[in-house]
């Protein structure tokens, strides 16, 4: 039987509750991909050209540090990847993520939050930074993340 993990990253506790109703659907592990630094309100402010996710999502190359790690990832076969989109695409910290693990061969499941921007920029930059792979189409599930989960599973 396969076991399945949903990895997320929740900047303002949207999108922890999308994961943690996706697990509960299908019955899967939890991992939250937490900043080593946390997050403060004015990190947030996307609108200061100087704060710390506008000067992150405007460095392609940056990796901001994760506190803690999966505890035997190998044993995953599918992992729901969960984020809020900032700037069209994924945070950083997922890119951190992604690129911590090897997921050859493993099956990876994209969900976003989203006030207004879709998933599709985010789900190319994903298969970018983790070509090895076999992602699945992902979706915005700012409602109804359960019946949507289901689906991407098949069940």
């Amino acid at each position: 039987m396969s076991k399945t993990l949903v990895a997320y990253f929740s900047a303002s506790g949207v999108t922890a509750r999308a994961a943690k109703e996706i697990a509960d659907a299908v019955g899967a592990d939890l991992y939250e991909i937490r900043p080593a630094e946390p997050y403060s309100q004015a990190d947030l402010n996307w609108m200061d050209k100087k704060s710390r996710s506008t000067v992150e999502m405007n460095d392609p190359a940056c990796r901001p540090a994760i506190a803690g790690a999966v505890e035997h990832m190998e044993q995953y076969d599918t992992v729901f990847v969960g984020f809020p989109v900032w700037w069209y695409v994924e945070p950083r910290i997922v890119d951190t993520f992604l690129e911590s693990y090897d997921f050859s061969g493993k099956t990876l499941i994209p969900f976003a939050t989203s006030g207004g921007s879709g998933i599709s920029k985010a789900e190319k930059s994903l298969e970018a930074h983790c070509p090895k792979a076999d992602w699945k189409r992902g979706g915005l599930v700012n409602r109804g993340a359960a019946a949507w989960a289901k689906s991407a599973l098949g069940m």
